[in-house]
């Protein structure tokens, strides 16, 4: 696995082209309007991991993981339980992998994984 660029950006709204082929860890939740601004970036991640948000009515706080999985990106939740909403330290630090897509699990995340360790595992060598 090449090494990856760390990214802790407590909004995804901070997202920009720094981010290309990186590893993000973001406090933002996982819904349509935080997809949004990955979709929209100059240059895409490698991978994402939002806030679950309780996941909510219709799976709404963990949409982003069947869009981003439709273009490639990897992405993955951790629980809104194990670490605070919009605090991206907070949620690599203590967070723990809740769901995760196809290219996330292809690029060896799991369910139950600790956030850092899921961010080794894509190739983060330092945090």
């Amino acid at each position: 696995m090449p090494a990856r660029a760390l990214h802790l950006l407590d909004t995804i709204t901070a997202i920009d082209e720094g981010c290309a082929g990186g590893v993000v860890v973001s406090g933002s939740h996982g819904g349509v309007s935080s997809t949004g601004f990955v979709l929209g970036a100059p240059a895409r991640p490698f991978a994402v991991f939002f806030n679950d948000a309780g996941v909510g009515k219709e799976r709404a706080g963990i949409v982003a993981l069947e869009l981003l999985e439709a273009i490639g990106v990897a992405c993955a939740t951790y629980s809104h339980d194990s670490a605070r909403i919009g605090d991206a330290r907070d949620g690599l630090q203590n967070g723990v992998v809740t769901h995760v897509n196809a290219p996330a699990a292809a690029a060896g995340v799991r369910v139950g994984q600790a956030v850092r360790d899921a961010a080794q595992a894509l190739g983060v060598h330092s945090q």
